[in-house]
């Protein structure tokens, strides 16, 4: 009896319940489990729970740009919209696609499998082969370099399934040229909180909501205020002020100000730019920036 002539629910349940590494073995069984095992419902689930939480929207564009413009394409058939990508038309030297490595020969075979470029399988082998640069947003860049604590900076991120880790190469930032971090974990990714070009400013629209409270960037209380939250009346100005605490009082980095209604991006060449403001409601995010507080006060 072969797994084919299984009942078609039993068939696809089983298929349901396989890691990717066991979907791509049974792919490469026959024509008919290779269409099954290919199937985008099937691999829905295993892209959401490993890249659902860092790649966002942008990293979509991106992909699809990235099909396009025939990168890695070897040739166009008969008018389908199916890219035959070299780095997708075989599955190999990966340790949940690579070939079966016998005990007594020691030798390994190649499987290859022709892949839709367009299917969720094709992307989720791009990601995992580390081939494609997505772009997603790091904490505390460059490992924690005091100059970036407390920040989330955007990135093009490249997998490293050896280490389960990903190289990080950080756009130019006022003098800094391109720096590249390798060895940065899973932990302190995240897709971009806003679907904004890291070139574009973020054009706020809570900055009549922000009231003084707690975040990495403190929403402060004016000098003319006293603090008690009985009289304050912070809110109802159109000055906010913005306090970063993880840096010294008197430190230029501590405090700024900005209108409500009149809000620029601002900045210059040597120390870089702001502008956009988010407010966060996000209980696990508020948790992540908790976590990530500097053990002392930076200068």
């Amino acid at each position: 009896m072969s797994v084919l002539d299984l009942p078609e629910l039993v068939l696809e349940c089983i298929l349901e319940k396989l890691p990717p590494s066991g979907l791509c073995n049974m792919a490469a069984v026959c024509s008919s489990l290779r269409d099954r095992c290919m199937s985008d419902h099937l691999w829905e689930k295993h892209m959401k729970q490993k890249w659902g939480r860092i790649v966002g929207p942008a990293a979509y564009r991106e992909w699809q740009w990235h099909l396009a413009s025939g990168k890695d394409s070897t040739h166009l058939k008969q008018g389908k919209q199916r890219l035959w990508m070299k780095l997708f038309s075989f599955v190999r030297s990966f340790s949940w696609v690579r070939s079966k490595v016998h005990d007594t020969s020691k030798q390994t075979t190649t499987t290859r499998l022709p892949v839709d470029s367009n299917s969720i399988m094709s992307w989720y082998l791009a990601l995992e082969t580390g081939r494609f640069w997505f772009p997603a947003q790091v904490y505390n860049r460059e490992n924690g370099h005091v100059g970036f604590i407390l920040s989330c900076y955007d990135a093009e991120l490249s997998y490293d399934q050896s280490t389960d880790t990903f190289q990080a190469r950080y756009p130019p930032h006022g003098r800094r040229p391109i720096a590249i971090e390798c060895g940065v974990p899973r932990e302190r990714l995240r897709a971009a909180a806003v679907d904004t070009s890291p070139h574009d400013l973020h054009i706020s629209d809570c900055l009549n909501d922000l009231h003084p409270g707690w975040w990495y960037g403190v929403v402060g209380h004016l000098e003319s205020c006293d603090g008690n939250e009985n009289f304050c009346h912070c809110h109802n100005s159109e000055t906010l002020i913005l306090e970063f605490n993880q840096y010294t009082p008197g430190s230029r980095w501590r405090k700024t100000t900005i209108n409500r209604k009149d809000h620029r991006e601002e900045g210059n060449e040597a120390d870089g730019f702001y502008g956009g403001i988010r407010k966060v409601n996000n209980e696990e995010e508020i948790k992540m920036w908790k976590r990530l507080w500097p053990v002392e006060v930076l200068e």
